[in-house]
């Protein structure tokens, strides 16, 4: 089905990407998100929302070329040698300066596809066929702002384009528990909790705000960018859709994998 290009309506999903070494190693993560591209058809572009694109104002990438992002330090060589040779969509991101208005958005080439972006794609479309345009995070403004931009993005669902935003809703790497198999800190468990059960209700005006959940919310988000990328797919939402929920983990005690998606066909239910 993943193969068949389409302008049906598209899901819009939030990934938790995690390691880049989900690149290039078969986890239970890129196996998930593997499997999560093969249950709707096959996109006519993405427009990613990733958390390493963390910017003082709005900007998308316009190159039809956009380059590889290696933006780590201390992996193995395998994992810079990667090249996500995606195409860019010029005419896709022209069309959100306006689309995102009053919102001014930058036409950029400065920035390609940040191992955000690649990392995920990398497993979901290997072939690195289907166009992607990433959009940054304005650093300077608050939750709502960014729902609201999701809202304005929605429409592009009807057109064939996959929304992706790829950060982690729980991100704290200075309390990371580095041993194998590490326990997820009591805090992380509660604050997916509370992100759980918001979804769940439709509650989304409550997730705006991480600081308002007491030191669950402040510990699971320290810095915002991470999580801001969830507004987006939430704002994209639409009444009516139920969130399906997957990969729900806690990496090194720290770091949720969890995975947002609105408007997913249903699983085929077996004979």
């Amino acid at each position: 089905m993943s193969q068949t290009t389409t302008q049906t309506t598209m899901p819009t999903l939030f990934v938790g990407h995690g390691s880049p070494m989900n690149a290039i190693q078969d986890t239970p993560y890129s196996r998930a998100w593997s499997a999560l591209a093969a249950r709707f058809p096959r996109p006519r572009a993405i427009l990613a929302v990733s958390a390493h694109w963390y910017t003082q104002g709005t900007a998308v990438t316009v190159d039809p070329l956009p380059r590889t992002i290696h933006d780590f330090g201390g992996f193995p060589p395998q994992l810079y040698a990667v090249e996500y040779p995606a195409p860019g969509d010029p005419a896709l991101a022209a069309s959100l300066c306006a689309r995102l208005a009053p919102t001014p958005v930058e036409k950029s080439t400065a920035w390609g596809l940040d191992h955000g972006t690649w990392s995920v794609l990398v497993h979901m479309y290997p072939n690195a066929d289907v166009p992607v345009v990433q959009l940054s995070i304005d650093a300077t403004q608050p939750g709502s702002a960014h729902y609201a931009l999701g809202q304005r993005l929605s429409a592009l669902r009807d057109e064939g384009i996959l929304i992706v935003g790829s950060g982690n809703i729980v991100h704290n790497l200075r309390q990371a528990d580095w041993r194998p198999g590490a326990p997820a800190k009591p805090w992380a468990t509660a604050f997916e909790g509370v992100v759980g059960h918001a979804l769940a209700q439709g509650d989304h005006q409550s997730l705006m705000d991480p600081e308002l959940h007491g030191d669950a919310g402040r510990l699971s988000v320290p810095t915002a960018e991470h999580y801001l990328p969830l507004l987006y797919t939430l704002g994209s939402s639409r009444a009516g859709e139920q969130p399906e929920l997957l990969s729900r983990d806690i990496a090194l005690g720290t770091i949720s994998m969890t995975c947002v998606a609105f408007g997913l066909p249903p699983l085929a239910q077996p004979a």
